[in-house]
């Protein structure tokens, strides 16, 4: 997480945007469709699986688990009150499940001098195990 700033676009500047920069207009659609796909893993997620699961989920993704070229396995900093909110849960069962997943090893609060959250790739077990 990082500092930002948010513009707002008129609807007909963004439209000539989109049709007269291809490039532009790729990456936005690209965005949209990846976006979307987040939406349905998260809907699915919320429906199927335990909110010890969703956590693990959740972590997994802050940490970049998974993407090309991004070795980061430290989560910036991020309340539990937060992590409860993104999963769908109380705090306090985030706080159970996070003890949890300390002890098995999973995830280490010693993320570096930011003080982040460093997450373990054997995190990915909670999230495969039935």
């Amino acid at each position: 997480m990082t500092e930002c700033e948010i513009q707002r676009i008129e609807r007909q500047a963004m439209i000539e945007a989109l049709h007269r920069e291809p490039a532009f207009s790729e990456l936005f659609v690209s965005y949209l469709l990846a976006r979307n796909i987040r939406y349905e893993e998260d809907l699915v997620d919320q429906l199927f699986n335990s909110s010890e699961k969703r956590l693990a989920r959740v972590l997994l993704i802050l940490a970049h688990f998974g993407k090309d070229g991004v070795p980061a396995t430290v989560v910036p900093k991020i309340s539990q009150e937060s992590l409860a909110e993104m999963v769908g849960t109380t705090r306090s069962r985030v706080s159970f499940f996070m003890n949890r997943f300390r002890k098995l090893g999973f995830v280490d609060y010693s993320g570096g001098p930011q003080g982040g959250l460093q997450v373990h790739s054997s995190l990915l077990s909670v999230v495969l195990h039935d």
